[in-house]
């Protein structure tokens, strides 16, 4: 495959998955699918047309209803899929009636078949999710992978703050790992965690040999020569969660969960797939271990984050991958605008910065100000970012709004701000923003940077770019940058989503 490129996938997953998704082409499939009761997540389905999805959730929630399309769903599965599967969702039925977990189950059913069609005779499969759902979802796997393909049954357990209540401390997440088949062909690669304590005081790292004798009776344990590499890994994980404030995404996993998962069941060069995509974790640790990826997910705020996180993870580091689904043209820009409602306009608001490498506004903080995101930017050898705001334009545009966005820009206490609009700028607006002056880095004075820029989305499709500084001036060579893992140090205010 050597013109392969990553992907991110922007739609609908079980329509991608269908039309994009070739039989037994992926490796490693990762899936955390939102039921939470408690929680909010950001999965507004749409299909590709624009159209609501049958998976229809406001974004920012997670409640499932049963309606006309579930009930549609529930009846094609029924009768287009294999009999377990089949049976197994009409017992459900039975059993649950018309609820918000039936519709979750309903709907999460053709999705795990779909995955299966993907997954390589060799693949395995690690399903996410909390006790509200885990047992009804570890019967459906069951019976789209069969109960033999059962691998195990991971806790993933973490620390958070008490919640108060009259039940113990809840601290987990259930993950379950299945493959698509056993045998010699499945990818396993062994992972290894530390000894005991009272193991390491008697053996040391030294490996361990034991036996029986003729008997049968157990031979004390011995230390050989060769190292050992520690004790195999078990199935409770103690890994800590990303604090909230640090979270780009309410359901945000932590790199090293993502890793431990993707170095044990792929390898290099290998596929990884994750079709409730939200901040791209999977993607990342993909990235990090040198594994192919597509990433999909159905909101345009879930992919701008997905490529702002990459492009601030790896930098000029990062392998090319292709963005699939969004609006390519003007047209497409103007359709997405005109989608009806607060979400359509914040959906192309999102896509919008993404388009400028912006991260988005944390919305549930109140009115926005004036300001829909934020970049930050290294300009001198310190460490203190410097910041850039952004504002995003759908409908009719005047000179006013530029002035008002350097109030805001002076308010933020920001160098530079960028005005993107759907319509063109006119004359009085380009000669408002030329009048705010330009950005001079202390330790560049030959480097000049507008402080109110002006982009239109037909400029930006056809490949223009805002004059902002790039973070550490990385064409000097003389410039120290931070280290790039995760997030950049000193470069996130915790204040933004």
């Amino acid at each position: 495959m050597t013109d392969w490129r990553n992907k991110l996938f922007f739609g609908d997953n079980l329509d991608i998955l269908r039309s994009h998704v070739p039989d037994a082409s992926v490796d490693l499939v990762y899936l955390d699918p939102p039921f939470n009761s408690n929680a909010t997540y950001n999965v507004l389905f749409k299909e590709t047309g624009g159209e609501r999805s049958a998976a229809q959730i406001q974004a920012f929630e997670d409640t499932w209803r049963w309606s006309v399309e579930v009930e549609s769903a529930y009846e094609n599965v029924v009768v287009n899929s294999e009999r377990p599967l089949a049976e197994l969702l009409e017992s459900m039925r039975r059993f649950l009636g018309r609820n918000d977990m039936m519709a979750y189950l309903t709907m999460m059913a053709p999705r795990i078949e779909a995955l299966r069609r993907a997954l390589k005779p060799g693949g395995s499969v690690y399903l996410h999710c909390d006790p509200t759902a885990s047992h009804y979802l570890k019967l459906l796997m069951d019976a789209v992978f069969g109960n033999r393909n059962f691998n195990n049954e991971i806790i993933w357990h973490y620390k958070k703050w008490p919640a108060g209540k009259r039940v113990f401390q809840r601290n987990h997440d259930v993950i379950l790992f299945y493959s698509r088949s056993q045998g010699g062909a499945r990818v396993f690669n062994q992972l290894y965690m530390e000894r005991a304590e009272s193991t390491l005081r008697r053996f040391g790292s030294a490996r361990i040999v034991s036996g029986r004798d003729a008997e049968g009776q157990r031979l004390p344990s011995q230390t050989a020569d060769a190292p050992s590499p520690g004790v195999r890994q078990d199935d409770v994980w103690n890994i800590p969660r990303v604090p909230p404030i640090k979270q780009l995404f309410p359901t945000q996993k932590p790199d090293a969960l993502l890793e431990r998962i993707i170095s044990a069941s792929s390898n290099e060069g290998d596929v990884v797939l994750d079709p409730f995509c939200g901040c791209g974790t999977a993607i990342v640790a993909a990235e990090r271990l040198n594994r192919r990826w597509m990433g999909i997910d159905v909101t345009h705020l879930a992919v701008s984050l997905m490529k702002w996180r990459l492009q601030d993870a790896f930098g000029s580091d990062l392998s090319a991958y292709d963005v699939v689904g969004v609006p390519r043209d003007l047209a497409g820009a103007k359709a997405l605008a005109a989608e009806s409602g607060q979400e359509g306009r914040y959906q192309f608001q999102y896509w919008a910065l993404s388009l400028v490498g912006a991260r988005p506004k944390d919305r549930s903080r109140g009115a926005d100000s004036g300001v829909d995101g934020y970049i930050y930017f290294f300009d001198d050898s310190s460490e203190r970012a410097k910041r850039i705001i952004v504002q995003v334009k759908s409908g009719h545009v005047q000179r006013s709004q530029i002035a008002t966005l350097n109030s805001d820009r002076l308010r933020e206490k920001a160098e530079i701000a960028l005005f993107v609009t759907l319509e063109r700028p006119t004359r009085p607006m380009i000669a408002e923003a030329a009048a705010a002056g330009f950005h001079q880095p202390p330790a560049y004075p030959d480097r000049k940077y507008p402080r109110l820029q002006i982009l239109a989305i037909e400029e930006l499709l056809e490949g223009k770019t805002a004059n902002i500084p790039r973070v550490g001036l990385a064409d000097d060579p003389t410039f120290r940058r931070p280290p790039r893992r995760g997030a950049v140090r000193g470069m996130i205010a915790p204040s933004l989503l």
